[in-house]
């Protein structure tokens, strides 16, 4: 029987905690990881890091102002075989899977008080989903998570974030060797929401790590995923997919660091944009570092633009510091309604609304079908329609 639990929200302003961790490796491409605030200056917006993101509208969140009043409620869900319980600082499990890379990163670090630990026992294989519903109630709230899985076992995790509120929020995934696991983040907040979190995977020797980043709502998301090898034949997917309305502003950075030898890596995040004022940004930074040969990864980000108003930034970077890789190439494009595409479907009878929804589902097919959770995918496509029927 699956066993849901309610987690009290306990952050505080403590000072970060020092913990035996694997540092991502600082790069031209991110700040140097550091889980000391102070590391990080208040950004102004004119940091490369920050320049696509309204400060303003963070409330908080990058200046330090933002405090934690427990408008929050946590309810993790686990199957039969895996444990629940949360974790004091101390615990040196917490920071494995690397450091924060933004001084809203390191906040979150510094400020709970507790965190809650999901742990999969090796050889686990689960038949329903680990599932993490985080809902905001108007208040501000600071966030950590660590989702560990045993060599060999294979597990879904679900992580849904609704309702309204300021949150920071930080998640690890540690794969031990062979391990296989697929984690669907969903943000369906209310309009006026606030997000800004750092994902970090740490992928163990033939492990795979498959990460769905799904993004409507809210009025402001920054999410921040990052990858880490920890031996070699790890493989990593992302995929992501967003609908930008209009006044939003939805913002994904990744980075793959290939730190290991004969590791593969593959990213596809598509996103639509609709309405005045909507925009998105999409950071697609690969490293392959001297020491990872046989290294095979590409990048692809597209974006379908329904309407005059919307915004999109798209930056695919690629640093190589080895010549003796299987493959690495990146792509990006954002384009409109391709009229051809309606045309054909209206002359066949379809009405231009249909057949504009038809064209819009057909875009994210790729990636909804994927994600293998049923009760998410039919979801994810009600929302789409949601979407285009607002547009109307």
């Amino acid at each position: 029987m699956a066993e849901a639990q309610s987690i009290p929200v306990g952050s505080t302003t403590a000072g970060a905690v020092a913990v035996a961790a694997e540092s991502t490796v600082a790069t031209r491409m991110s700040a140097p990881p550091s889980f000391d605030v102070a590391d990080f200056p208040v950004p102004h917006g004119r940091e490369e890091e920050w320049r696509f993101t309204p400060l303003e509208r963070l409330r908080g969140l990058h200046d330090g102002t933002a405090v934690a009043d427990g408008g929050f409620r946590y309810e993790v869900t686990t199957p039969a075989g895996v444990t629940y319980k949360q974790v004091g600082r101390d615990d040196e499990r917490l920071g494995r899977a690397g450091k924060p890379v933004d001084r809203v990163a390191a906040q979150v670090f510094s400020a709970f008080e507790k965190a809650g630990v999901v742990s999969i026992p090796k050889d686990t294989q689960l038949s329903e989903p680990v599932r993490i519903a985080v809902h905001g109630q108007g208040g501000t709230d600071y966030s950590h998570f660590l989702i560990e899985v045993g060599a060999f076992a294979e597990a879904v995790v679900v992580i849904d974030h609704t309702g309204d509120g300021v949150f920071g929020g930080n998640v690890e995934y540690v794969l031990g060797d062979g391990a296989k696991l697929t984690v669907v983040s969903v943000q369906d907040w209310d309009d006026k929401a606030v997000h800004v979190g750092q994902h970090n995977a740490l992928i163990g020797r033939d492990a795979t790590f498959k990460s769905f980043v799904v993004t409507f709502g809210g009025d402001l998301v920054r999410l921040h995923p990052r990858v880490a090898y920890a031996g070699p034949g790890g493989e990593a997917e992302l995929f992501g997919l967003y609908f930008t309305d209009a006044g939003q502003h939805q913002e994904h950075r990744l980075l793959v660091d290939h730190n290991v030898p004969h590791c593969k890596s593959n990213a596809i995040y598509k996103g639509a944009l609709q309405g005045e004022g909507a925009h998105a940004v999409w950071i697609g930074d690969v490293l392959i570092e001297a020491t990872a040969e046989g290294t095979d990864t590409y990048e692809m980000n597209r974006n379908l633009v329904l309407t005059d108003g919307a915004r999109v930034d798209s930056v695919p970077n690629l640093e190589i510091e080895t010549g003796e890789i299987v493959g690495a190439g990146h792509a990006s494009a954002t384009g409109r309604f391709d009229d051809e595409q309606l045309f054909y479907l209206m002359a066949r009878g379809i009405p231009a609304d249909d057949a504009r929804r038809l064209v819009v589902r057909g875009f994210f097919a790729e990636l909804v079908q994927q994600i293998g959770v049923a009760d998410i995918q039919e979801r994810l496509l009600e929302k789409i329609d949601a979407e285009l029927e607002a547009s109307v």
